[in-house]
């Protein structure tokens, strides 16, 4: 494999509106924000690599202006002028950084896409080459679509139908506490054979314990973190109530996690996102210990801008990736999106990966811009970054 010697890392903070607000069980912003990294290496070969979060700590900890502090301020002197062979090499070398996963997960994105690029090959042809044999990429990956909170059932329902028109073959709708129940009632009701999902977003405590028991009936596929976003233990104290699969999302971010929440029993499936567990090195970890476990495994997204789906996508294609993943086509959140060519929802609810090389994507340069403006612009937080 040939190596890379890190030239220059530029960041570009970016706002795009969203087609659909996507409300959850802690609100709605009216913008998608992300930091995107570009990764620039000899003969000015450049990857591209995204740090999605929000304008506020409600996902998880990190903002954009802190993720843009630790990145810019610690860890870029970590890796320009650094020669590298493999991007497995990039945890090592942010070691004195604590937390800060978003931060580290977007500069390690860009290396894994430089590399690649560097070698000829595509992103999930590049991820398959860090695994044991036996791991080459499908073609596509199977996907779904995630629905937010509406302020009717009537609303709820027309959009399910709308996703289900589109060719969507996996629901995923936001819950909380006053708005499952009825919810998931109605929705059986009108569609009584679609693969469903619940998302909690962290909504409930283990007194909500009956109600989350009441959701069984309705043949749900899971229902993700309905408990605390840090907490494993009293996921591990619901799960034997439930014949429902939990899966956990927020409170896993590492392998050492993952491994702690197989031993207790705390969820029965994984939703992988790489941005939250620090990176694709991370990934490819907890991937293999799934693997290992035949734990059922899909890829989480961030309402990633194409730069970010590009790359969630090319994972998602790995085989062990066994369960519908939240990478909807590029018309589901963007219009336009900052890269091209868009992702297209194809039959059997899938999406092709790009045939280039890394993450198969061009940023459109006038786009990125113009988003970069619309931050400056329109968000309160923008003055406290130059």
């Amino acid at each position: 494999m040939k190596s890379v010697t890190i030239k220059e890392i530029k960041l570009h903070i970016v706002a795009l509106p969203l087609v659909e607000l996507l409300k959850t069980s802690f609100g709605a912003e009216p913008f998608k924000t992300a930091i995107i990294v570009e990764a620039i290496g000899e003969g000015g070969l450049t990857g591209w690599g995204e740090t999605a979060l929000k304008t506020k700590p409600s996902y998880g900890a990190e903002t954009v202006l802190t993720a843009l502090h630790v990145t810019r301020d610690f860890l870029i002197p970590e890796l320009v002028g650094q020669t590298l062979r493999s991007p497995t090499e990039v945890p090592a070398m942010f070691k004195t950084v604590r937390g800060n996963h978003h931060a580290r997960a977007g500069l390690e994105a860009a290396i894994w896409d430089l590399l690649a690029k560097a070698n000829g090959m595509r992103l999930a042809d590049y991820f398959a080459a860090h695994l044991p044999a036996g791991n080459a990429p499908r073609e596509s990956a199977q996907v779904g679509v995630s629905i937010g909170i509406q302020d009717t059932l009537d609303a709820q329902l027309a959009l399910i139908q709308k996703r289900l028109d589109e060719g969507y073959g996996r629901i995923k709708l936001k819950i909380a506490p006053g708005w499952d129940l009825e919810l998931a009632r109605a929705v059986r009701d009108r569609f009584p054979d679609i693969l469903l999902m619940l998302d909690a977003n962290s909504a409930y405590t283990l007194n909500d314990a009956e109600r989350l028991k009441a959701l069984d009936q309705f043949d749900l596929l899971m229902i993700e973190q309905p408990l605390a976003y840090d907490d494993i233990y009293e996921h591990s104290q619901l799960q034997p109530h439930l014949k429902t699969p939990i899966c956990l999302d927020e409170s896993i971010t590492s392998a050492h996690d993952w491994r702690i929440a197989l031993r207790l029993g705390a969820g029965r499936i994984l939703n992988l996102k790489p941005t939250r567990v620090g990176g694709y090195t991370e990934s490819l970890e907890i991937y293999q210990l799934c693997q290992q476990n035949a734990t059922p495994l899909w890829i989480g997204g961030m309402l990633e801008t194409g730069i970010g789906r590009a790359a969630n996508l090319a994972f998602a294609a790995l085989p062990a990736v066994d369960l519908p993943s939240d990478i909807s086509a590029t018309s589901r959140y963007f219009d336009p999106d900052i890269t091209e060519p868009p992702f297209e929802l194809a039959p059997g609810s899938t999406i092709r990966l790009p045939e280039g090389p890394g993450i198969g994507v061009e940023a459109q340069r006038e786009r990125l811009a113009e988003a970069e403006s619309r931050w400056r612009e329109h968000n309160p937080f923008a003055p406290l970054w130059s």
